[in-house]
C-alpha cells in the first residue's frame, strides 16, 4: 500500500493544531483562529479528512480505564511477517502493531489490567501463533510523553 503525500500549508497546519487541542471545535470558532471564513474553514477541514491527512477521534487514557499494565513486545518470526502481524492485530489487548526492520520483525503494544491478565495474553494468544520464534517484553514503568501533533511544525 503506497501512501500519497500531501503538502500542508500554514493554514492547514493551523487547522490541525487547533483540532488537536479541541477536536469538537465549531467551525464558527475555528475560522477566526486560522484566518478564514467559516465556509472556507469547513471546506479545508473536509479536504483534510477526505485525503486522509487527519482524523478526528477521541483518545482515551488506558490507565483510567483500568489498563495499568502496558508493554511493548518485540517479536521475531520465521514465517510471513505480514500474516503474523495481521493475526496479532486481531488480538483485542493489542492496540499497536508495526512490521519493523532491525532487532525485531514486529513490535506490538499490549494493554492489560494487571500482570496476570498480561501473562494470559502472552501465553494464550501471542505465543501460540505459528511462526513466532521469540518474544522480548519491554514493560512500561512510566509514560513520560505522548503527543499527536505530527504535521503541525
Amino acid at each position: 500500500m503506497m501512501a500519497t503525500s500531501f503538502e500542508l500549508d500554514v493554514t492547514d497546519k493551523a487547522i490541525i493544531a487547533e483540532l488537536q487541542v479541541q477536536g469538537r471545535l465549531a467551525y464558527a470558532k475555528l475560522a477566526p483562529l486560522v484566518g478564514l471564513s467559516e465556509a472556507a474553514t469547513r471546506k479545508r477541514v473536509n479536504k483534510l479528512l477526505e485525503r486522509g491527512v487527519m482524523e478526528i477521534v477521541a483518545v482515551t487514557d488506558p490507565t483510567r480505564l483500568g489498563l495499568s499494565h502496558q508493554s511493548m513486545v518485540g517479536i521475531n518470526v520465521d514465517a510471513d511477517v505480514r500474516k503474523i502481524a495481521d493475526e496479532l492485530a486481531r488480538i483485542e489487548a493489542i492496540d499497536y502493531v508495526v512490521v519493523t526492520a532491525g532487532r525485531y520483525d514486529i513490535l506490538a503494544e499490549v494493554f492489560s489490567a494487571d500482570a496476570t491478565q498480561f501473562v494470559g495474553v502472552i501465553n494464550d494468544q501471542i505465543r501460540p501463533i505459528p511462526g513466532i520464534i521469540n518474544l522480548e517484553i519491554l514493560t512500561y514503568l512510566d509514560l513520560v510523553k505522548q503527543t499527536y501533533n505530527w504535521g503541525t511544525a
